[in-house]
């Protein structure tokens, strides 16, 4: 009886370490099932996220160009105008007629990007600009030289108003500031190129080296061959066309999960839904843009003013001319004075790099902060240097740093945020053409300061003209503070309604509202 006691016990007891032994196998078998699961949607995520920097990188390429454009010509102009003999008015011309010009472009290329898309408006920048840098680096005068500028200058103009916008449209709310910021980087990456193109090929005969320094910005045109079959068209202008399972298809590849790119779908065809309303079709886009309602002009003054501060500013002119700057300084080496705007280009690109890792963690209002008040005080400092110290070793080297300050401080605030910020606050039925006004504001900006520099700088001097520059600036600051919203964290759609009238906010948040129910439906 003990023994089949213990028998029983230890068929029990047997049982029993069976029975444990199969709840563990079970257990292990949902850890293992729940960490494979885990492990595909790193992947998943991880392939979200190459396929989205992969996207915002063949978009941005295009920026290369004009970033190349504005650094090699700074060091390209001195040899232009000894191999062409120009005179001063025909060298600013030259150097400003490509942002005037651009303006064009840009107009053009908002009611472009919205009849053929975003992608193929960007390849379109691309052929455009290879045509006018493949005629400047042939041209054997000046009239030639100033053709291939304006091709240039176009399609300049249609690439920056676009990459922004296209890059913005992909891109999910938790990474669209530093996504959107790649145009900025990649002009900044263009304009070192530029600098140490100027260097490299300085050694060569006056006759040559001006032509290679500017044939080299073909190169680009290869890249953006091969973007063309990488990158998708953007989902919302899909929506707009009505191909709704196209746009799915891309809020797929471009949302960490099928739930995520569903949401997604929603709040795109709730916007476009709201834009092909009654109250939107009686009014075409360009006459809401002239004749806005309150949100609408609030949204018009942020975008285009943000745009001309960044210009106003003098960066270009700080670019464009930074050899002169320094000459003015007491450089008197050619050698000496392109080194100096290499350093000044790796200082611009390093700065901006920190810039991506900041503007959605910080947020945008914060670093633009940060950028204007850094740059009143740079250009501040620049303009008693040149007016004071010139000629001097610590003037100099005082002249450099201030430079060097006023790009860095430029690149981790005003220059990115300002294209994040134009590509995000319009509503999707005025977004493309409303960020194609503000490149224009930029573009016009941009041309006015580089095309009378060396003339203001002839009656005021170049620490005179720096003073000014330093007062806009502070001025800039005040607009920050005065117009511009924090976006970080934010989908497009909820930026929109930051700009709308309590009544018109209310009821595009019981709109959204109803979205949220009948996905909850749905999923029931």
């Amino acid at each position: 009886m003990g023994v089949q006691e213990n028998g029983n016990g230890i068929v029990g007891g047997k049982n029993k370490y069976k029975r444990m032994d199969s709840d563990a196998l079970e257990e292990d078998i949902v850890l293992s099932n729940n960490l494979q699961d885990q492990e595909g949607v790193f992947v998943e995520k991880r392939d979200t996220r190459i396929y989205l920097l992969a996207c915002a990188i063949f978009a941005s390429l295009n920026s290369v160009l004009l970033g190349y454009d504005v650094g090699v010509m700074s060091g390209a102009i001195l040899f232009i105008k000894e191999d062409l003999k120009i005179s001063e008015v025909q060298e600013e011309v030259l150097v400003g007629i490509l942002s005037i010009i651009s303006l064009l472009g840009s107009l053009a290329g908002g009611k472009m990007s919205d009849a053929i898309g975003r992608k193929w408006t960007i390849a379109f920048a691309t052929f455009v600009f290879q045509s006018g840098a493949a005629v400047m680096a042939l041209a054997p005068s000046f009239t030639i030289l100033m053709t291939g500028r304006l091709l240039a200058g176009v399609g300049i103009g249609f690439g920056i108003m676009i990459a922004p916008v296209y890059i913005a449209e992909i891109s999910p709310t938790a990474v669209r500031g530093s996504l959107t910021s790649f145009p900025e980087i990649f002009i900044n990456l263009g304009i070192l190129l530029g600098y140490i193109s100027n260097y490299a090929f300085s050694g060569l005969p006056v006759h040559i080296n001006w032509r290679v320094m500017l044939g080299i910005g073909i190169l680009p045109s290869i890249f953006m061959g091969v973007a063309l079959f990488v990158i998708p068209e953007s989902p919302r202008w899909l929506v707009g066309q009505n191909r709704i399972e196209e746009a799915r298809a891309v809020l797929s590849k471009t949302n960490d999960s099928e739930k995520e790119a569903e949401e997604r779908l929603a709040e795109i065809q709730l916007a476009a839904d709201l834009a092909n309303s009654e109250k939107h079709e009686a009014k075409a886009v360009w006459q809401e843009l002239l004749k806005p309602s309150p949100a609408v002009r609030k949204m018009l003054i942020t975008g285009c003013g943000i745009q001309c501060f960044q210009q106003i500013t003098g960066i270009d002119a700080t670019v464009y001319y930074s050899p002169t700057i320094f000459k003015d300084a007491g450089i008197k080496s050619e050698t000496h004075l392109l080194a100096a705007t290499v350093a000044v280009g790796f200082t611009k690109t390093i700065f901006i790099l920190i810039a991506i890792f900041l503007i959605d963690k910080v947020g945008r209002k914060p670093l633009l902060y940060i950028s204007t008040i850094g740059m009143t005080v740079s250009l501040l400092s620049l303009s008693l240097t040149l007016s004071f110290m010139s000629d001097e070793k610590f003037g100099i080297e005082l002249a450099i740093l201030s430079v060097c300050a006023n790009v860095a401080f430029f690149s981790v605030g005003i220059g990115p945020i300002c294209w994040v910020l134009s590509s995000e606050i319009f509503p999707q039925r005025l977004r493309a053409q409303a960020s194609a006004l503000g490149a224009v504001g930029s573009r016009v900006s941009s041309g006015a300061v580089s095309m009378s520099f060396l003339s203001v700088s002839a009656a005021i001097t170049v620490g005179g003209t720096f003073f000014v520059f330093s007062l806009i600036s502070a001025l800039s600051v005040a607009f920050v503070h005065t117009c511009v919203p924090e976006t970080k964290g934010k989908s497009l759609e909820q930026i929109e309604m930051m700009f709308q009238d309590e009544g018109e906010l209310q009821r595009g948040e019981v709109e959204l509202g109803d979205v949220e129910v009948q996905r909850l439906v749905q999923k029931e």
